[in-house]
């Protein structure tokens, strides 16, 4: 049985989740990839033991993280059995829905129907009576917004969670989102977008959707921060066989421009005279703005994961190093996320 380690709060940097009452930590764990049926259960187990060690009380799933969709999620509901079940009350367990999960017409969306059901099945995966946050995983333009945000109201109204989120929705559905869950008596605490040095979405536009969050009060758990790898050491000279690039999937080779690596290779430079890792940087660079409450990194190894959460060791930039930086932190084209913002 996992004991924890008594010091785990006495380092972590929390934050206020926009102007709701929950506190968050800047790092969160966040189990899309590593965490499915092709990696050993062990080292699963090891980080997210740790996570908790190191004061990471937010661990983030979908139903479709895995692979197979679902894996993820039963995976980490054995930790929670097993390892975990003395600390519930000290975890905030996020799930959600939008994606592919299983076939027909009611597999994916933004649907009554789909939601529902899918946070249903989450929890029993999970062995859990209510998730801490629950998402519209994506905008669904074939449904009505007001029936996707009446969902997450009757998911929180139910129990069946504590709070509820959105991801990846653009400014404007944002808003729109917003003025409807005004309407029906709904919170939307959090929103969860991509950002990182090269895939800079939320800041642009007039408002931006970090000046919608700003203004509504709602907190960012902002995913991919490190560009699904691309802004670490590994892919500074090449893509190396074995990779996760090399693999195809979601990080695909065409990001790994000659013109891409060299701005990498100039902010793997910066990073080095701050003493930090590109990675750390990364890290500590998206968290610079007070409307960022969480970055959410995910790891393969424990090494990975205390990497990452050494970035909260020097989180302050000079106005010099912010220059230099946005000389290279250029948009990649790597928002494979992007049509699923809005309404394409």
């Amino acid at each position: 049985m996992f004991t924890p380690a008594p010091e785990r709060y006495d380092s972590m940097t929390y934050r206020r989740c926009g102007r709701s009452g929950l506190d968050l930590p800047a790092i969160a764990l966040g189990l899309w990839q590593n965490f499915g049926e092709e990696n050993p259960y062990a080292t699963q187990r090891e980080i997210v033991l740790r996570a908790v060690d190191l004061g990471i009380t937010h661990i983030d799933l979908a139903n479709n993280y895995g692979p197979p969709p679902g894996s993820a999620e039963k995976h980490f509901g054995r930790m929670l059995a097993e390892d975990l079940a003395g600390l519930r009350d000290e975890l905030v367990i996020s799930t959600k829905a939008g994606y592919d999960m299983w076939p027909g017409p009611y597999g994916n969306g933004g649907s009554r129907k789909y939601l529902l059901a899918s946070l249903d099945a989450s929890l029993e995966r999970m062995g859990l009576d209510y998730v801490d946050l629950f998402y519209s995983h994506r905008f669904d333009a074939t449904t009505p917004l007001r029936e996707t945000m009446g969902a997450l109201k009757t998911a929180v109204d139910s129990g069946r969670a504590l709070y509820a989120g959105i991801s990846s929705y653009s400014a404007e559905r944002t808003r729109e989102a917003l003025e409807i869950a005004a309407e029906i008596g709904l919170d939307i605490l959090v929103h969860q977008p991509s950002y990182s040095l090269l895939n800079r979405w939320v800041e642009e536009g007039d408002p931006s959707l970090l000046d919608v969050l700003g203004d509504a009060g709602m907190g960012a758990v902002v995913f991919s921060p490190l560009a699904q790898g691309m802004l670490t050491d590994k892919y500074l000279d090449g893509i190396p066989e074995g990779s996760r690039a090399s693999r195809g999937g979601s990080l695909r080779r065409e990001f790994l421009e000659e013109s891409t690596l060299t701005h990498v290779r100039a902010l793997n430079d910066i990073a080095a005279e701050r003493g930090q890792t590109l990675a750390q940087m990364a890290i500590a660079w998206v968290l610079r703005d007070p409307r960022v409450t969480t970055a959410l990194v995910g790891a393969s190894s424990v090494a990975q994961l205390e990497s990452s959460v050494q970035a909260l060791d020097n989180l302050a930039f000079s106005e010099d190093e912010l220059a230099r930086i946005d000389g290279h932190a250029v948009d990649a084209g790597i928002n494979i996320w992007a049509p699923r913002s809005s309404n394409l």
